[in-house]
């Protein structure tokens, strides 16, 4: 299942260094780009990112357009379950 959304790279974390500290790559991405996400790739959802599994073992935090329950609203469109 896919899901529409517009995001903009925030983070990318491409592992961990030797005292288990995330590696990190912020990316100032100044405009949003509509997007098509397999809803598998999705991690968790926060007030600002969306976080994300990507290639090569790596994760993304996409900050997201609109809030988080209107995020919440088009996941339950599609019939994902949220407890």
């Amino acid at each position: 299942m896919f899901i529409e959304i517009e995001v903009k790279l925030g983070i990318i974390v491409h592992g961990y260094d030797n005292e288990n500290k995330e590696i990190e790559e912020v990316i100032n991405e100044t405009n949003f780009t509509k997007k098509i996400v397999s809803i598998e790739r999705i991690q968790s959802i926060s007030e600002k990112y969306i976080l994300v599994k990507s290639s090569h073992n790596r994760i993304m935090y996409w900050e997201y357009k609109g809030t988080m329950e209107e995020f919440k609203q088009k996941l339950l469109k599609i019939d994902i379950k949220i407890a």
